[in-house]
Formats: structure tokens, C-alpha cells, sequence
């Protein structure tokens, strides 16, 4: 037996809470895992409080992401010690998740962990940072370098949103940092932004086009603050877009894209092939500070996920929050 956060659905709703599970219990697959650490992301806050509809069968135990070491494995990729790490395929939404001290997964969805990374960072990096990453790829595949311009990072002083500022700093890109914290600036400018901009430049309706202000842009809001960064890209500006924190909708018109030959990338972490998540992370384990890193992480037990979680949806999180689960394992 082993202590998991349960989501379970009843006639009133649903309701979240720390459990106990047995091994047996776990779905099927080919890897079954020791979790060292898992992490608290947007999607999990979403699942654990029931504010949206992400999880797709109950009961539920969440998590999008975790760390940890093989203890059993069928598949001929990995071997009992190998250690590794998870991100997406529907984890902690239609398949158990990593806000477990065990998971059971397809061999398919983990990748081995990079030489230099300890399971803790794996975690501090998480799918936040891996998202990151693929977004920085993304607007260097599409012709976005360094001295292209000024790039601009929307909820930068989240999980995906400081991670970028980083990235792309170390690879230096001249960094317009997008908060509606702006009690942040100073974590901002840590982190190597350039510029703090009030997100309240971004929340109401704007002109199919304004003034040109960025070559890139790296997006985890959607909604109105999406389409004011479109309308203010340069000529052939490129936008990666990773996330819905404004809301889904995207109010805006065809002027950005026609107009000014802009590129609108989406981002998924999810179902991302595995050369591209490889890649990633290698570069990850290459290019990222950890001590910077490991001063924009919050640690938690386990025990404290349920009662943490709102905090994403009342816009209180800064960086990462790392949840420990089996630490001994690190």
C-alpha cells in the first residue's frame, strides 16, 4: 500500500483527497514506477478542484508529470534502476497519474533522464519547463534568433513563464517579461527579463493591428491577452502558444497573418513525439541554470497538494511548486 491523491466522483460532485492505493490497483502497463517527485501544474489545479473537466474517469489519481526510478518493466527500453521521466499522454486525466508514490505507464511515455539531472530537478523542470523548451524550439525552427528582436513572454512569472525568461536569456534573446503581478518585477528581472510589462496592456479588446513591438513571443494566456500580442508582432513575427490561463477563445482577425505574414505555433506538450521530447530535454539538462532554478521552486508533501492546487486558479503561484514524494529515491 502506498499514499496517492484520490479523485473521486459522487452524485454531488467530486472530491479530492490524500489515500491509500495498492499496486494492484494501478492501471495496466508495461513500467511500473517509483515516484521520487511529481509537481503541481495549471491542468492539475483544474483537475483537483473540478474547475474544468480534465479528468475523464474516476476515480482519478492526478498528476501530469512525476520522476522516479523503474522497479518492474516488461518493456525493452528500460530496466529495473533505470531512472526517468514523464510528461502528458493523458497522465493524471484518463490514466493514473504521478501524485502517487507508485505508477504504473506505457514504457512509450517515459524518457530516460539526462546525465546531470537529478530526479528533483527533473521535477523543478517539469512539464512547465519542458513546455517551455519545445516553445523556445519552436520560435528558433521558425527563424526567431537572437538578434531578431525583442521577445515577449505572457504569465511570466508562472511555471512555463519563468522558465522561458531563462531559456531565452541564456540564449541571448532580449526578454519583455508580461505580468499582472507587477509586484514581481524584481523576480522578473532575476530571471533575465529586459523589460516588466503590466498585463493590464494585454485584457481589453484591442485593433486587429497595433504597433509593432515583438519579433516573438512565447503565449500561456489564450484569450484577449493572444490576440493583442498578435496585433503587436513584427513583420513575420512568430508566436508560440502553450496554454489557456485567459480562456479559450481567441477574439481576433485575420489582419496579423495576412498582413504582416505572422506565424501562430501551437504547442503541445501532451501528445509530442518522442525525438522532439529527447531533444528537449537534452537541452534542458545543457542549457538551464538549477540554482536558478532551485530559487524559483516551492517544495510540498504530498499531504498538502489538495489544499495547495486553488492557488493556481486564484493566480498566487510564482515558479515552480515541486511536490516531494518519495525524496529518499532521489
Amino acid at each position: 500500500m502506498f499514499d496517492a491523491v484520490l479523485i473521486e466522483k459522487y452524485d454531488i460532485g467530486q472530491e479530492a483527497g490524500l489515500g491509500r492505493v495498492d499496486t494492484a490497483q494501478l492501471p495496466p502497463g508495461d513500467v511500473l514506477v517509483d515516484v521520487a517527485w511529481s509537481t503541481l501544474n495549471y491542468k492539475d489545479a483544474l483537475a483537483i478542484t473540478g474547475a474544468s473537466p480534465v479528468v475523464r474517469s474516476f476515480p482519478m489519481v492526478p498528476g501530469i508529470d512525476f520522476a522516479g526510478v523503474v522497479a518492474e518493466s516488461s518493456h525493452s527500453g528500460f530496466k529495473p534502476g533505470d531512472r526517468v521521466v514523464l510528461n502528458g499522454w493523458g497522465v493524471g486525466e484518463r490514466h493514473w497519474g504521478g501524485l502517487a508514490a507508485r505508477a504504473r505507464v506505457s514504457g512509450d511515455w517515459l524518457v530516460p533522464l539526462p546525465e546531470g539531472v537529478s530526479l528533483r530537478n527533473a521535477m523543478a523542470i517539469g512539464t512547465a519547463g519542458y513546455t517551455a523548451m519545445l516553445c523556445v524550439m519552436a520560435l528558433e525552427r521558425n527563424g526567431v534568433l537572437p538578434d531578431s528582436g525583442e521577445v515577449v513572454v505572457t504569465g511570466a512569472a508562472g511555471g512555463v513563464g519563468s522558465i522561458a525568461t531563462m531559456l531565452l536569456t541564456a540564449r541571448g534573446y532580449t526578454v519583455a517579461a508580461v505580468t499582472g503581478r507587477m509586484v514581481e518585477a524584481d523576480y522578473l528581472t532575476g530571471l533575465g527579463a529586459k523589460t516588466i510589462v503590466d498585463r493590464a496592456e494585454f485584457t481589453q479588446a484591442g485593433r486587429p493591428l497595433a504597433k509593432e513591438r515583438w519579433a516573438g513571443a512565447i503565449d500561456v494566456a489564450g484569450g484577449v491577452v493572444l490576440a493583442n500580442v498578435l496585433a503587436s508582432m513584427r513583420y513575420r513575427g512568430v508566436v508560440a502558444a502553450c496554454g489557456l490561463a485567459s480562456g479559450m477563445e481567441l477574439p481576433t482577425t485575420v489582419a496579423p497573418f495576412i498582413l504582416r505574414g505572422v506565424t501562430l505555433v501551437g504547442i503541445d506538450s501532451v501528445m509530442c513525439p518522442k525525438s522532439e521530447r529527447l531533444a528537449a530535454w537534452q537541452r534542458l539538462a545543457e542549457e538551464l541554470d538549477m540554482e536558478k532554478l532551485d530559487a524559483m521552486t516551492t517544495e510540498v508533501q504530498l499531504a498538502e497538494v489538495v489544499a495547495v492546487a486553488p492557488r493556481f486558479l486564484e493566480g498566487e503561484v510564482r515558479g515552480r511548486i515541486l511536490v516531494s514524494v518519495n525524496p529518499e529515491l532521489s
